[in-house]
């Protein structure tokens, strides 16, 4: 998730048909019940002994200005209406904000403009699913909250015989930024270095654009975290399927801005009452993705 805007306006031009039939198949899933997401909000009860640490230059306006992608169901996606940001990261966190008595307001953006957005100030926390790294520790704090790792997937029927313990010379999509970017990077090289084709790497502004990609046969697999591929391929009405298994967990972190350790601190505390409490087990269920439960929340955890 970087800035390469021309190269996901030319994706929308090639993949436009697919993102319809994705749209239309997510749309339609929607409305059955049982669809993740369905029925009402999750809540929790505000805990006055967090609210008072909560430091005074962020509770002063009673609320917290998130930054996220709202590209990357089903953790944050926009609604229905095209400006509401849903999701189960999204649920998670208004829960979190409501144990410091406080709200949650979002503000969608590029991926790769969240953490230098809270490094600014411009952002008091990002939340978009942003994996624990040594490089992202560097400049933000990080918060853990939830497990994920990444997973492959196709279109139906893998029509491409893509292998993707062997991908070389196949055309694979992932989103700018992510981990699965230097992940495939790494796959080609060891094509390369074995005098084999390279990997060609589509890499996309937005998830859903990586996804469509696929669907429309104009790349052959895509990487992405394992609760967005499982999500992808449910919404894609039976034109996508995982592709192998869940590889290398790790932890996913609230980006908090360095100098704000005090903040940082109290979230963790947040995310830790949220999952005594129950709510943080009933916002996972809703969505479908209590596989990527923990059972603790960690500050800076370099592991």
């Amino acid at each position: 998730m970087r800035n390469l805007i021309g190269g996901r306006r030319a994706a929308v031009g090639v993949a436009g048909a697919a993102v319809l039939l994705f749209s239309l198949a997510a749309c339609g899933e929607k409305e059955n019940a049982g669809t993740p997401g369905g029925g009402p909000s999750v809540t929790a009860a505000a805990d006055t002994d967090l609210a008072a640490k909560v430091p005074d230059s962020i509770k002063a306006d009673g609320v917290i200005k998130v930054g996220t992608d709202s590209t990357y169901a089903p953790a944050e996606f926009l609604d229905n209406d095209g400006k509401t940001v849903i999701g189960f990261d999204v649920e998670l966190f208004n829960a979190v904000a409501q144990k410091l008595g406080l709200k949650a307001e979002y503000e969608s953006a590029p991926f790769d403009a969240i953490l230098p957005g809270v490094d600014s100030g411009k952002y008091e926390v990002g939340v978009s699913s942003f994996t624990i790294n040594p490089e992202r520790l560097k400049s933000v704090n990080m918060v853990s909250y939830f497990s994920a790792g990444t997973q492959w997937a196709t279109k139906k029927g893998n029509p491409s015989g893509v292998d993707n313990e062997n991908a070389c010379g196949k055309k694979i999509a992932v989103q700018v930024g992510t981990v699965q970017v230097d992940d495939i990077t790494a796959r080609s090289k060891k094509c390369t270095d074995a005098g084999k084709p390279a990997i060609t790497i589509d890499q996309y502004q937005a998830q859903s654009d990586a996804t469509a990609a696929v669907i429309s046969g104009k790349d052959d697999a895509m990487l992405a975290d394992s609760p967005v591929g499982a999500y992808a391929v449910k919404q894609s009405g039976g034109q996508l399927e995982l592709l192998g298994d869940i590889y290398e967990s790790a932890p996913y972190g609230y980006a908090v801005k360095k100098d704000q350790q005090a903040f940082a601190e109290v979230l963790k505390e947040a995310v830790q009452a949220v999952i005594a409490d129950g709510s943080y087990k009933t916002a996972l269920e809703k969505w479908g993705v209590e596989g990527g439960a923990v059972t603790s929340s960690e500050l800076n955890p370099t592991s």
